[in-house]
């Protein structure tokens, strides 16, 4: 098997949060429009960095003795290493916006699986019903993650009654549990009807 593979999650987040108003998101499209067009996104960007990218790819899910699919995958392909088959699962993503599926969605990002099926980066995207359930949602990652070992990241979006808009708190953490870095965002909805997004900071600035 290849040596690992590290994305820069952080680089991608900045990337995500600035480019957020290109997926043309409007206020009254569904939420299925949400996951599609950030999915979406994410399947062009791993292509762009010469990946191949798989929208519902199967994943052996050992723990339920089934496959179930990953929302998107990022495969490694190299010649020089197999001819047939790919050498890395180099990213998978989860995009959830059901409050309920919340520790479901964790659970398909952890799961026990095949070698091959074992993910360098993971990146997971939910809707959450307040502030108080990241840190419940954190401690399953941490938990899970130890056995995994994965780089991840974890972008966390919930209501706030106060401002009425959305904020956003990402979680990076390094495979070896150590680095752990916090960055936070808000997404509301711009003079035109459609979703933006940027850095808490940025939007401090702005007001």
């Amino acid at each position: 098997m290849q040596n690992r593979i590290d994305l820069p999650l952080l680089s991608i987040l900045e990337g995500y949060i600035r480019n957020f108003r290109s997926l043309n998101l409007f206020q009254n499209q569904n939420k299925s429009m949400f996951t599609k067009r950030e999915v979406d996104y994410f399947s062009k960007l791993g292509e762009y960095l010469g990946f191949f990218s798989y929208i519902e790819d199967t994943k052996p899910n050992l723990d339920y003795g089934r496959s179930r699919p990953m929302d998107l995958a990022w495969w490694k392909w190299d010649e020089r290493i197999s001819k047939t088959h790919f050498v890395k699962l180099v990213l998978h993503l989860e995009r959830e916006s059901l409050f309920i599926k919340d520790f479901e969605t964790i659970e398909k990002i952890f799961c026990t699986t095949e070698d091959a099926f074992i993910p360098d980066n993971v990146i997971g995207i939910l809707n959450v019903s307040n502030y108080a359930k990241i840190t419940e949602l954190q401690e399953e990652v941490k938990k899970r993650n130890i056995r995994q070992k994965s780089n991840v990241l974890m972008v966390y979006r919930y209501f706030d009654n106060q401002f009425e808009f959305d904020r956003i708190e990402a979680h990076y953490m390094s495979s070896d549990l150590e680095t752990i870095e916090v960055r936070r965002g808000i997404s509301k909805v711009d003079e035109t009807g459609y979703w933006t997004m940027c850095f808490e900071e940025e939007f401090e600035n702005t007001n």
